[in-house]
């Protein structure tokens, strides 16, 4: 690239890009209309806040790690900058700035390592076989014909295991549910949204007081025990911890499982590859992750100072936020990015983040998409779409998954 060229995609980033309503039913087209303007752009986002939208893999990774790119929602330079840039939606309820993701080192080390413990390698490996009882329990059920495979396989896979692991008794869990749909959706006013933030809060609140006074075991009255024994956690903290663990986690794996079944309804090579050798499945759902992450975009950063990404200069005070979706798609980074190939080999996607920031529970969320997907097909390994359904992408700018996945099982 010449310097005058150079200059031109410079200018032309600091343009904002609308993100309009389509973009949520095909953010592809979106993402590489931004790219063909430079690796990162002035955006409209759809809530009606600008900032900067990262969408090339390096400068993601860039960003990822710049020590003056600060996560700190309740400093005063991020309420300056959400303030100026109309992003004064995030900070009407402070629940979200005690969020693990809210925080810059030492804080967020602190907090990171009492999350690391719950989240070891060795504790999630023994979930595994709970998680495949649960599938195998809900696959029995169906038996044959069509049926809503979000509604009654992949969410209830994901909520139950989330649940049991953090301690939400059963008869609970529809609440659950509800307030995470309204948190993660875009279609609800934020005022409604916000509603549901208390009513939830309020909820956890309660369930922390009743762990406290009779511990079980589970992952709540752990952290619990933490903040008690070593004064780790204040009370605040360890609700927003439940709370990020209990919605992030949840919607994150029944998306993956929605999204790995909605690419093999459309891609018979890899149903054929997998059928042969069930094997693959860790690799396909890594391609799932890349190529169709249920995340997309990550939560907002800003400028401590003017930086330099991907060659565009950006000035303090402003809110970044990074596109994992788009990364994926990079063809910098990723051959025929557009293509499902489970050979593909150094498969680095970000789906789940770079640096300190890592999604914690990303071993948890793969577990889960593995399992899914492995006794789904192996109970049913012709499934296909029902005939004349229809599906719609829900609408959410932090979540990509389907409103509704209606299949035909056939074994």
């Amino acid at each position: 690239m010449g310097l005058e060229t150079a200059s031109a995609a410079g200018e032309l980033a600091t343009e904002p890009f609308v993100l309009a309503d389509d973009f949520y039913q095909d953010p592809n087209a979106s993402y590489d209309r931004l790219r063909a303007r430079g690796p990162v752009n002035r955006v409209r986002f759809p809530d009606g806040s600008t900032g900067w939208l990262v969408t090339d893999y390096d400068a993601a990774k860039e960003t990822f790690m710049d020590p003056t790119i600060s996560k700190v929602l309740k400093s005063p330079g991020a309420r300056t900058a959400l303030a100026s840039n109309g992003g004064g939606n995030h900070l009407a309820n402070s629940m979200f700035a005690d969020m693990l993701v809210f925080y810059d080192p030492p804080e967020h080390t602190r907090l990171r390592a009492v999350v690391n413990r719950a989240f070891a390698t060795r504790a999630i490996k023994a979930l595994e076989p709970r998680i495949t009882e649960i599938a195998d329990a809900l696959l029995a059920e169906p038996a044959t014909g069509d049926l809503d495979l979000l509604e009654s396989y992949a969410i209830p896979l994901s909520m139950t295991s989330i649940c049991e692991l953090l301690g939400v008794p059963e008869q609970d869990r529809d609440n659950f549910r509800t307030w995470s749909t309204m948190l993660i959706s875009s279609d609800h006013p934020n005022a409604v949204r916000m509603a549901a933030v208390q009513e939830f809060v309020g909820y956890l609140g309660r369930l922390i007081q009743a762990k406290t006074q009779a511990p079980e075991a589970d992952m709540l009255s752990e952290l619990i025990a933490v903040g008690a024994d070593e004064d780790r956690l204040t009370q605040r903290e360890l609700l927003s911890m439940v709370f990020m663990l209990l919605v992030a986690g949840f919607e994150t794996t029944a998306h993956l499982i929605g999204n790995a079944v909605a690419t093999l309804l459309a891609d018979n090579n890899s149903r054929a590859a997998l059928r042969e050798d069930p094997s693959r499945i860790g690799d396909f759902i890594e391609e799932v992750l890349r190529y169709r992450s249920p995340t997309t975009e990550t939560t907002f950063r800003y400028t401590t100072a003017p930086v330099t990404l991907g060659g565009i200069d950006i000035p303090a005070g402003e809110l970044i936020i990074i596109s994992v979706a788009a990364t994926g798609r990079d063809a910098g980074r990723f051959a025929e990015p557009d293509t499902i190939d489970i050979d593909r080999t150094d498969n680095q996607h970000l789906a789940f983040g770079h640096g300190i920031h890592r999604c914690v529970g990303a071993p948890l969320a793969r577990m889960g998409g593995v399992i899914g997907l492995a006794r789904l097909l192996d109970r049913y390994p012709d499934f296909e779409l029902a005939p004349g359904a229809e599906t719609e992408w829900r609408k959410s700018f932090v979540i990509r998954g389907l409103t509704n996945l209606p299949v035909r099982l056939r074994p």
